[in-house]
């Protein structure tokens, strides 16, 4: 999954990105408002972690705008400011949630988790298809009880694929979820990736899970 941190601090900044893509997630930053702004309306972010307290523009400013223009994206409001009438305006305006600094990182993880849940309408962390099953808390993958190892690329686009599952998702809204301004990847990574990822859970198996879209793109879901 593809977020956008918005933190002016940079320090903090570093930290917490460096955090997220240890934890499989794609990240791009922006350093204030007017940035943030930009690489939202750019791209479909699924979840936007927002400081309140930026530069240029403020965040209850990009929270008004972001939701303004149809924005869906999972947002979490990180901020210093803890009292209830700011966390209320910030509600009211559109955020999902909302963290006070300073906190646990696992606890901005689950928080962040539960917001892009939300996103898909998915109720649960685990997501079942078929005789696959994965846990997104754990980050754990299992088709018929048995573990499959994948690496963060590929857990990732399996997670996309699980929260779209039933959907045809084409190529380039796998780019655009999947990996961050800083991926560069080419332009067959995605078809390389489905390919690991299918050698990984479909081989050998009577059911294949991963269908091929031809001029589409691929989904995830027992071929009707």
């Amino acid at each position: 999954m593809r977020v956008l941190l918005v933190e002016d601090f940079e320090p903090f900044a570093r930290s917490l990105a460096q955090g997220l893509r240890e934890a499989g997630y794609a990240v791009d930053t922006a350093a204030n408002g007017e940035e943030a702004l930009t690489h939202a309306f750019a791209t479909p972010y699924d979840g936007i972690l927002l400081d309140l307290m930026l530069p240029k523009l403020d965040g209850l400013t990009v929270l008004r705008r972001l939701r303004e223009n149809g924005s869906p994206a999972g947002i979490l409001v990180l901020t210093a400011r803890d009292q209830v009438s700011d966390r209320v305006t910030g509600l009211d305006l559109g955020a999902d949630d909302y963290l006070a600094k300073p906190f646990p990182f696992e606890e901005l993880l689950a928080r962040l988790r539960a917001v892009i849940r939300r996103r898909y309408q998915a109720p649960s962390n685990i997501v079942r298809v078929g005789d696959l099953e994965l846990d997104a808390t754990a980050r754990a993958v299992r088709r018929g009880g048995r573990p499959i190892a994948l690496s963060a690329r590929e857990y990732g686009l399996l997670e996309y694929l699980a929260m779209r599952r039933g959907q045809v998702v084409t190529r380039a809204e796998i780019h655009d979820h999947v990996y961050d301004f800083a991926a560069e990847p080419g332009s067959n990574v995605v078809d390389v990736y489905v390919g690991y990822l299918r050698k990984k859970i479909d081989e050998g198996q009577a059911v294949k899970l991963i269908q091929t879209h031809r001029g589409l793109g691929y989904s995830l879901g027992v071929e009707a």
